[in-house]
Order: C-alpha cells, then structure tokens, then sequence
C-alpha cells in the first residue's frame, strides 16, 4: 500500500492544482491512508480530522501553508498522524482554557447555612485525549519499514541481521545480546556497535519526525 500511496501521490502532483486529474488522485489517497489515521473518541476529533485533510490537500504537493510533504521522510499516514495529533493537542489545550475560564473561581458559595463548597476546577477538565503509545507506534513503523531502509541496513556478510530485526527484537521486552549473538552467530561487541551506529539514528529520525522527540 505504501508505494502505490507514493506512486498517487506523484502522478496527482504532476498535474495542476484544482485540475480534475489531480483531484481524483488525491481522493484515492485519502481514502487509502484514511485506514491508517490515528483514531480515538475526543469530541473534537472529526474537526481535527477536518483540519489534516484540508491540510494534506494545500501541501501534499506545493507546501501552501506548511512544509511539502517529502516521501524520503515517511510515509503519508505517518505525516498526517503527526499533524492530527497536533491539532487534537490544540483542540485539547483550547478546551482547557475556556474551561479555566468558566470555572472563574476555585471556590463556589453553596448556600447550606455558613459553610462552603470547595471545588477543585482541576477535577471538572476533560483528561487529556489519549495518544497512542510510543512503543506501539515504533514497532509498527519497524514492521512496515515504508522505505524498505531497516531491511537493506544489515552487518556485512549477515544480511539477516539487519536493523529491522534488531530494533524489533530489542524493543521491550528486548531480547539480551548474548542470545542475538548466539541466534545469529555475531558477537557481541559487533551487534551492539551496528545497533548504536546504524540503528539508532534511524530510531532517532523517525521520532523526531512523529514529534517524539
């Protein structure tokens, strides 16, 4: 699914912007990558949706109002889940503001004789919209390996021991090195040494592109 999101991707951005090709391209993107979308319950989730379509639309090609979307980066879905899942923190933050707002005072008068009712405005704002785990979202990112990168990395001469293996069987509850090395008759020092050198930093890169870090 990957490469044919990349392949509508490129051929919608070789004809003009609003042009009847363009726009029928781009609408088989969307309802490809729409399966893969972050989802939660939020009241506010289909106006954040609302926001990422109409921002996909105005950059997956010319970059109008924000950064082009570049495939070298990531897949679709991993773009736009990124900015649905700002736009739910803004909606989120937003919310509590005006909730502050209403909630003017930590102290509300009841009328009961002389006593009075204190309320914590803390327990009257909504929890904050849950994101899904870090954990799960780089496995999955290492499972589907959209640019086939983690695969192609590997220890020269053991093209199975490559980073997509590594990162997968590092994650928690990560197998030891003294297993991986007797699995893949590597030593220790030589997967440890591949693993900081060339996994990691795509670890690293993929996160900072989802906004982990």
């Amino acid at each position: 699914m990957e490469e044919q999101l990349r392949f509508l991707v490129t051929e919608a951005c070789k004809h003009p912007p609003g042009s009847p090709k363009r726009q029928k391209l781009l609408t088989q993107v969307i309802r490809l990558s729409a399966k893969k979308l972050w989802r939660d319950n939020s009241p506010y989730y289909q106006d954040a949706l609302q926001q990422t379509w109409l921002y996909f639309c105005r950059n997956v090609c010319e970059g109008t109002t924000g950064q082009a979307y570049n495939p070298d980066l990531g897949s679709v879905a991993t773009w736009l889940n990124v900015y649905l899942r700002r736009r739910l923190q803004d909606f989120y933050r937003n919310q509590q503001r005006q909730q502050a707002r209403t909630i003017s005072a930590t102290i509300v008068q009841s009328r009961s004789g002389d006593e009075q009712q204190f309320i914590n405005p803390i327990e009257n704002i909504a929890a904050e919209p849950e994101v899904p785990p870090m954990l799960e979202i780089v496995r999955s990112w290492a499972e589907a390996d959209p640019d086939g990168q983690l695969r192609s990395t590997h220890i020269q001469g053991h093209p199975q021991v490559n980073c997509q293996t590594l990162i997968l069987k590092r994650l928690p509850p990560e197998e030891s090195w003294k297993d991986l090395a007797q699995e893949f008759g590597v030593s220790v020092s030589t997967l440890s040494s591949f693993y900081q050198r060339q996994c990691i930093s795509r670890m690293r890169k993929f996160a900072e592109i989802e906004g982990f870090l």
